[in-house]
């Protein structure tokens, strides 16, 4: 079984950073910010209908789900094998390759091991908080977690699609999200009852929303157009990076107090929100 759970995430794993190069090669830089926020609508779908669907097919069999997520994927293989572009590869334009030390990608790559950290450790403590600091027996604390995790879905698809309509540059986003994040990881920090930490998560997810496709978007624009597959590509190490590290500090500084992890992701929202707006034009894209 972990074989296998290695093997499907080392494959899943290039899936996200395809999907931001492609945006970038395709969509004018303008519009990235929202194409971006629309794939994570799309995602955030996901992480709410997939666990709805596993419980119904659940009820044939239980190893019905898992037979599921082996045609899923092979049915999205060939929706993608007749819809996407043909694109023929462009030689380098000369100069190094991209580097993950590239300071064009410092801030976004920031940004994104900090969201990343952020959901990844609010996801794995959650049910143990409302344990140990809501007082709730286990089965009411799964029922509390579970809420809580669904909710963040729910967010995650109304806050991105708020994105898409509100244009606001990716710097913008990354700043006013971190403020919102930051509000609402601090009422999980504070909660004391059911009803305000599903809220307060609600409330997380709806900031984290609009960060999530902001850092794609400042990566696409800060780079060449030779370099947007490779920009993608650092950006997945940042949130594979984040989504490793998370849960294993959240969970030494749960050790500390229940609600220490959360006040932790505070702090290291404060830096995404006072970060100077980037001065200067991005390069203008050559697609």
């Amino acid at each position: 079984l972990v074989v296998t759970r290695g093997a499907m995430g080392g494959f899943y794993a290039a899936v996200p950073a395809i999907g931001q190069a492609l945006i970038a090669d395709h969509v004018p830089p303008a519009r990235r910010t929202a194409t971006l926020a629309s794939l994570g609508a799309a995602n955030a779908v996901g992480l709410v209908a997939g666990p709805a669907l596993a419980g119904v097919l659940a009820s044939i069999g239980l190893a019905t789900p898992l037979y599921a997520t082996v045609w899923l994927p092979i049915a999205a293989v060939a929706v993608l094998w007749r819809s996407l572009p043909r694109t023929a590869v462009r030689p380098a334009a000369g100069g190094a390759p991209l580097l993950l030390r590239d300071r064009r990608l410092r801030r976004p790559m920031l940004v994104s091991f900090t969201a990343y950290f952020c959901v990844s450790t609010a996801q794995i403590i959650v049910g143990f908080f409302a344990i140990d600091r809501l007082g709730l027996a286990g089965g009411d604390a799964a029922r509390v977690a579970g809420m809580s995790l669904t909710m963040v879905g729910v967010s995650l698809i109304g806050s991105q699609m708020v994105v898409r309509r509100l244009g606001w540059p990716p710097a913008r986003l990354v700043r006013f999200g971190s403020v919102i994040g930051a509000i609402g990881f601090a009422m999980v920090a504070a909660s004391t009852s059911s009803a305000m930490l599903i809220g307060a998560y609600f409330l997380t997810a709806f900031g984290m929303g609009w960060i999530f496709p902001a850092f794609g978007a400042m990566a696409a624009n800060a780079v060449q157009a030779h370099e947007q597959g490779a920009a993608a590509g650092a950006i997945g190490a940042a949130q594979g990076f984040g989504t490793v590290v998370g849960p294993l500090v959240g969970t030494l500084c749960y050790e500390l107090e229940p609600s220490a992890p959360y006040w932790l992701i505070v702090a290291m929202l404060v830096p995404m929100i006072v970060w100077p707006m980037p001065a200067g034009r991005c390069p203008r894209d050559r697609t």
